[in-house]
């Protein structure tokens, strides 16, 4: 089986700068058009069976276009949703800053702000990978439209990486990843792919 998994396009707190996690912001023009050449690019080099999404609403539009580029059925799944970052959630970065202030050396089970701790952000992705590999049949390839950081989980999911090793995986906007599981090995063929976007 093979999962592709796909980051949203440029949103709106991007041109704002603006905390986005839980916020709900749509993608500008420009998010849509990488998000159309993204579905271009996958519908022209896989065969999609199904398309699972955040159901934010910048994942949900980039999902959309995926689904008309392959005629793929969507499937919302709130458990790929970005970090809930609580109190954050829309603020601009300075005034984030100043009002809620990194706590460090914080424990993986607790969180501050409103927000989930790193081990509930680990658990969740850990419970939407497991449900989409115990879905997917052997020869077939889905797409899973998520956000940063859960991408980021769910590499550490994948690859059965530790909760707090440090590491973190990079995805540009409508950036590709390819992953395999063939008898139960699991690989990454491509990471971050974002060639469509060229120009855009």
């Amino acid at each position: 089986m093979y999962l592709l998994v796909i980051r949203h396009g440029e949103s709106e707190a991007d041109i704002l700068h603006v905390h986005e996690g839980r916020a709900d912001f749509p993608l500008t023009d420009r998010g849509h058009r990488q998000a159309e050449a993204m579905a271009a690019y996958v519908a022209e080099n896989h065969s999609v069976a199904r398309i699972y999404h955040s159901t934010l609403t910048r994942a949900r539009q980039t999902a959309e276009h995926l689904a008309a580029a392959t005629g793929c059925a969507l499937r919302p799944d709130e458990e790929l949703m970005e970090f809930n970052n609580g109190l954050l959630a829309g603020l601009p970065y300075a005034a984030a800053d100043e009002k809620y202030p990194e706590v460090p050396d914080l424990p993986l089970d607790q969180a501050m702000y409103g927000m989930e701790s790193k081990l509930a952000f680990r658990d969740r992705a850990e419970r939407a990978l497991a449900r989409i590999l115990a879905e997917t049949g052997e020869d077939e390839t889905v797409a899973v439209v998520s956000h940063g950081g859960m991408i980021n989980q769910l590499y550490h999911a994948f690859l059965r990486l530790p909760v707090a090793d440090g590491c973190r995986f990079a995805t540009g906007d409508t950036g590709i990843h390819l992953w395999a599981v063939r008898g139960g090995k699991r690989a990454v063929l491509m990471a971050n792919a974002e060639g469509h976007t060229k120009g855009i």
